[in-house]
């Protein structure tokens, strides 16, 4: 699995992200996910999320659960991009633990719009050069 995911990035869980049954709750994992998609935009694509001109809006999202995982873990987060059209993307993300456990399996599709139309604008630049970096046959 750790050769199928083109981007990787280690998050330390918190002792905040533990539920009541002893491990980290489930909407723990959507927070992981929508994070490092963000960080990997900002930091490596150059994304502008406060004051671009577009901006990426979350139309889906889905996680299935492998396996448990429980502060103080640390779950490795594997970033690919399953398809890429003209104004949307399809990020997909597996999360592991240090032993290479699956913890979670999820995906995110980002439809890119005007920050001020709030209709649909195509990916290009950088934004775009580097996503293509991370498609998956």
């Amino acid at each position: 699995m750790t050769g199928d995911y083109l981007y990787w990035e280690s998050v330390p869980t918190r002792w905040k992200d533990n539920d009541v049954y002893g491990h980290v709750n489930n909407v723990v994992h959507y927070s992981l996910m929508d994070t490092v998609i963000n960080e990997w935009m900002i930091r490596t694509a150059g994304f502008d999320p406060t004051s671009g001109d577009a901006i990426a809006m979350c139309v889906e999202s889905h996680c299935v659960y492998k396996a448990e995982v429980a502060f103080p873990d640390v779950i490795r987060v594997g970033l690919r991009v399953g398809k890429l059209g003209r104004s949307s993307v399809r990020w997909e993300i597996g999360m592991l633990r240090p032993d290479d456990t699956v913890v979670a399996e999820g995906h995110f599709v980002h439809v890119f719009v005007g920050r001020d139309t709030r209709r649909p604008v195509e990916i290009g630049g950088k934004v775009r050069t580097e996503m293509e970096k991370l498609v998956i046959a």
